[in-house]
């Protein structure tokens, strides 16, 4: 499995809270219990999370949850169930009927785990916060949509339709720049450094002025570019340090998207 790293999570999401960041890094091995290993399988998982935890700012719904109150499809059945089973954990578990699944489920992996429909705001904290997304996305058998690349049916399989899809598509396109990123230079992103003067700068330059960049487009890779590239650097949790390797171009490739 790839390593997932506080900084690929800010690159990720730069309004990302540290205690999600490190609660994902410090229990990122759980996601091999669902399968969740393969670099692409990564990507839209680690994409679904950053759109339904509003950019893992939160592993609580921000609404009340009384849309929810009588739910029966939800197995909210008691007065007060919405509100008690509103959306928790980075795949914001919903309804009584969730939390119980999501118990018995979790408790194959971790006996000890709590009782969420008993403790409904345990879901908040790590590792359920993460364990029951990991329990959700492989009892659905996301990771078959995810292995073809089919985001609109992860989308479908998370949020039962298509809400905030925009939103889905772009983290997809920035996990796929950090985990998918090429490791080796090929035609179409050759590693440059500052002194570098050819067709590819061409490409860096427009790249970065796509970004918004105010720049002169001539080939060479001076001093006002090299500022560039590093700015762009430090903003995407890059090391800033001026060479434009794969993980660069990838980041200028999905941020122009």
């Amino acid at each position: 499995m790839e390593k997932i790293t506080a900084s690929d999570i800010l690159e990720l999401s730069s309004s990302a809270v540290p205690s999600i960041v490190q609660g994902i890094v410090d229990h990122q091995q759980l996601m091999a219990s669902g399968g969740i290993e393969t670099p692409l399988r990564i990507c839209h998982f680690m994409a679904q999370l950053a759109h339904e935890s509003a950019h893992f700012r939160t592993t609580r719904e921000f609404a009340s949850g009384n849309a929810y109150e009588g739910r029966k499809d939800l197995g909210n059945v008691q007065p007060g169930d919405g509100q008690r089973y509103r959306g928790r954990g980075l795949i914001q578990t919903t309804g009584r009927a969730n939390y119980r699944e999501a118990r018995d489920d979790i408790r194959k992996i971790v006996p000890e785990a709590p009782d969420f429909e008993q403790q409904p705001m345990a879901l908040e904290q790590f590792p359920w916060a993460l364990l029951s997304a990991v329990s959700y996305w492989r009892r659905r058998n996301i990771n078959r949509f995810a292995d073809r690349d089919d985001i609109r049916a992860v989308t479908r399989a998370v949020n039962g339709g298509f809400n905030g899809f925009e939103d889905r598509e772009r983290y997809l396109r920035k996990a796929k720049a950090i985990w998918l990123a090429e490791s080796t230079p090929t035609a179409r992103n050759p590693t440059l450094r500052p002194g570098d003067c050819n067709d590819a700068v061409v490409d860096l330059q427009n790249e970065l002025v796509e970004a918004g960049y105010r720049l002169w487009v001539d080939g060479h890779y001076g001093d006002h570019t090299k500022e560039a590239v590093l700015d762009f650097q430090a903003r995407h949790h890059l090391t800033a340090d001026g060479v434009v390797g794969a993980r660069t171009w990838a980041a200028l490739r999905a941020s122009s998207d």
